[in-house]
């Protein structure tokens, strides 16, 4: 399949921003409108266990945002790996669906990789010698719920310290953002460390960078308590896509890595579909019947109402 990209200036910025061994992408999935050939194609270059995974949303918005994801991965592996992209095999980890872990012979396992797709976009965030996990978190309106009666319900999540930053944050708009974005700094610590859904999210607690958030400079100031002590071992990284969505990565250098300055943290590059699958080659033949069934779904449930 051909493809010729919009903006090849982008594309080679978005290799030449990855340097000291750090990755970040973005691709916003809430805009794409997969053609019958994009569709067709992207299906083929994933592993058919996925592909048949990906057929099962019931949703279109869902459907997209993960196929973003495993095209965000397979193309940072086949990049950052130097391997050909049917030449490894990617799959799960046995404490659940959260981290990927990367199944082949290349000397080059030093690097740590990890997706997250919520509301308009999918990202990806890699390291090499340092475990990472990323979160994406939309700023939503709850659908069926106050603001009040939903922040209630979802009590056990934070610590007492934290409701009394998310609360005191202003108006709703601006509560929601706070909760949002406490609940992105969990999910990506959460993530990095591999742990699943049996781990006590009131064990961490978040003391927020003073620093504002801003669109395409990350900020560094955040800092993790766990078990009411600091983690000095661990850096997040905080900033904004566009207004509503947030993005965190959680960064903890691996026992083996040698101490070196930390170099300043990689703003997200935002991809076309055209970069995702710059390298492809297919896994496996066509089926016509995956468009079929894709183009019948509806593109998401309205149990939640965007923040403006």
């Amino acid at each position: 399949m051909s493809c010729t990209c919009r903006n090849q200036l982008q594309y080679e910025k978005c290799v030449e921003d990855e340097m000291m061994g750090s990755v970040r992408w973005a691709f916003r999935c809430g805009t794409w409108t997969p053609t019958k050939l994009e569709w067709l194609f992207a299906a083929r270059c994933v592993q058919l266990e996925e592909k048949e995974r990906i057929g099962q949303f019931v949703f279109a918005k869902d459907a997209k945002s993960a196929m973003a994801g495993r095209l965000l991965l397979r193309r940072c592996v086949c990049e950052k790996m130097s391997l050909p992209w049917s030449h490894f095999k990617l799959g799960r980890t046995s404490r659940g669906n959260l981290i990927w872990k990367i199944l082949c012979s290349s000397s080059s396992l030093s690097w740590s990789f990890n997706v997250s797709h919520q509301g308009d976009y999918a990202v990806l965030a890699a390291e090499q010698g340092k475990q990472v996990g990323v979160d994406i978190m939309k700023t939503v309106m709850p659908g069926s719920s106050s603001v009040p009666e939903f922040f209630r319900i979802m009590t056990r999540q934070f610590t007492p310290y934290e409701w009394s930053v998310i609360q005191s944050a202003g108006s709703e708009h601006q509560q929601l953002a706070a909760f949002y974005r406490h609940w992105a700094l969990k999910e990506s610590f959460i993530k990095a460390i591999g742990t699943g859904l049996g781990f006590n999210l009131q064990r961490v607690e978040f003391h927020l960078s003073p620093e504002p958030l801003t669109q395409g400079s990350p900020v560094r100031q955040t800092t993790m308590y766990l078990d009411e002590e600091e983690q000095d071992d661990w850096v997040f990284e905080e900033c904004l896509l566009d207004e509503d969505h947030h993005v965190a990565v959680a960064l903890c250098a691996s026992s083996t890595a040698s101490p070196a300055p930390a170099p300043p943290p990689s703003p997200f590059t935002l991809l076309t579909f055209c970069d995702l699958i710059g390298p492809a080659s297919p896994l496996t033949e066509e089926d016509p019947s995956y468009w079929e069934s894709f183009s019948t779904k509806a593109n998401g449930p309205q149990r939640q109402r965007d923040v403006h």
